[in-house]
This record gives C-alpha cells, sequence and structure tokens, in this order.
C-alpha cells in the first residue's frame, strides 16, 4: 500500500461533499469531480444535502466512522467540512489525534505536508484567539445584566466557559437542539442561560 511521502500515512482517501439547498446538484457534481480527480474512489464518497437542522449531519458523520487511523479526509474547500472557524478546527483536531490527515483541494492545504501543518497551527491560534474573545463578550453580559439588577431566580446551571462554547457554536450556525444534545443541557437551562447574558441569534451580548 503508497505512503504520503515522509508521513506514514498508509493512503486510504475518504471524500466529503456538502451542498447547501437541495436543489444544488451543479456545485455537487464539481465537489464530486474534484475529489475523484484527486484520486478518492467512488466508493469513499459522502456527501450531506440540505436538511431541516444545520447541527444535522449524517453524511459526515457515516465519513468520520468510516475512515480509520492512517487515512485522509478529502473535501472540496474548507467551508464545506466546517460551519464555522472553531468548528472546523474542532473537526481537523479530532482527525489528527485519530491518526488520520485532512486535505482541502481549494486551499490546498494539506496536513500531510511540513506547510499543511503550519497552516493549521496559524488556523488553531486563530481559532483560539477568537474564543478567548467571545468568553470576553460572555463576562461582560453578565457583568452588564448584573448591573441591571439581574440577580436572584435559578442558579446559572452553565458556567462561563462552557457558555462561551455554547454561544460559539450558535454562532457558527448550530442549533438550539443541536447544542444541547452536544453539550448534554436541558432547552429550558439553555434559554435561560443565553438570556441571562442578551443572546440572540445574530445580536452581539452587549458590552460592559
Amino acid at each position: 500500500m503508497r505512503k504520503l511521502a515522509g508521513w506514514g500515512f498508509p493512503y486510504m482517501l475518504v471524500g466529503y461533499m456538502r451542498v447547501s439547498t437541495n436543489g444544488d446538484r451543479q456545485v455537487l457534481d464539481l465537489q464530486r469531480d474534484a475529489l475523484l480527480a484527486a484520486g478518492v474512489d467512488e466508493r469513499h464518497l459522502f456527501e450531506d444535502r440540505a436538511t431541516g437542522s444545520r447541527g444535522d449531519r449524517a453524511g459526515l458523520a457515516k465519513a468520520l466512522a468510516f475512515i480509520k487511523a492512517g487515512d485522509c479526509l478529502v473535501v472540496w474547500k474548507l467551508d464545506r467540512l466546517g460551519r464555522s472557524l472553531p468548528h472546523l478546527l474542532d473537526t481537523v483536531t479530532d482527525l489528527r489525534k485519530r491518526g488520520i490527515a485532512f486535505r482541502s483541494l481549494t486551499e490546498q492545504m494539506d496536513t500531510t505536508t511540513p506547510q499543511g501543518e503550519f497552516l493549521f497551527h496559524i488556523f488553531g491560534s486563530l481559532a483560539q484567539f477568537e474564543r478567548s474573545l467571545i468568553q470576553e463578550r460572555v463576562q461582560a453580559g453578565l457583568a452588564a445584566a448584573r448591573r441591571r439588577g439581574r440577580r436572584g431566580g435559578r442558579p446559572v446551571a452553565i458556567d462561563a466557559e462552557k457558555l462561551a462554547a455554547v454561544t460559539a457554536a450558535l454562532d457558527g450556525g448550530a442549533t438550539k437542539a443541536a447544542v444541547c444534545r452536544t453539550f448534554g443541557i436541558k432547552r429550558s437551562t439553555l434559554l435561560d442561560s443565553l438570556a441571562r447574558i442578551g443572546w440572540s441569534a445574530g445580536v452581539k451580548v452587549e458590552e460592559a
């Protein structure tokens, strides 16, 4: 079995495709053609089409369950894999922990090469910076709520660090239902915590 030059990957390419609308056939064909041209076997292609929930990606879940250590996940563009930069970095980081490489054809990002590894670390630094900003925003929102006298009632069930991750996921396009499943929290708890910091879709939390 062939190996990726210098990095010891046993070389099975697994392709993942995603389109935003059910009728976006042209874009899906473009992704398929690019992945096949890159060497992905037709039998190792996984896809997602628009569904009722932005947090549900059955095709991606199947691809991640199918791919094994030493394989390489290939996408046409970075935005096909990640809903946001943090989501993208979390997914690729999980792949790396499992010994799986990642390649994006359009951006020419390939974690099997030193250059690709370097680019990935830059992305990781940017994602960490974004998380820090989100956490600061959450803290500012909590402080603003306290100044407005919003005290008492039920205790806060989500700590600041988890709440920062929750709002990052929501800002990245995840649904409230998907967030509740991922973080193991009740919907009522989520809604109460978001109300406490003044979060709503598309609206920034009030800063101190």
